[in-house]
């Protein structure tokens, strides 16, 4: 992926078990239901590898990146 990449949640599909944050603190944080809460910032580059890997592993298919908006 290149140009700007942002992490979306689908909070419907998410469970709210807060693996996410725990793979990518630096992104995603909690609501006080365990629900995550994603700035909408661009994901930096450095980022981006955890960010693919914290996609992959969402048990609910909950996550997903998206280029260029």
């Amino acid at each position: 992926m290149t140009g700007v990449v942002r992490l979306r949640v689908d909070l419907i599909a998410c469970g709210g078990r807060g693996l996410c944050s725990e793979a990518l603190p630096g992104l995603i944080t909690l609501d006080d239901w365990g629900f995550p809460i994603v700035a909408g910032q661009a994901v930096p580059p450095r980022l981006l590898a955890d960010a693919r890997e914290t996609v992959r592993l969402c048990p609910k298919l909950a996550l997903r990146l998206e280029r260029g908006c």
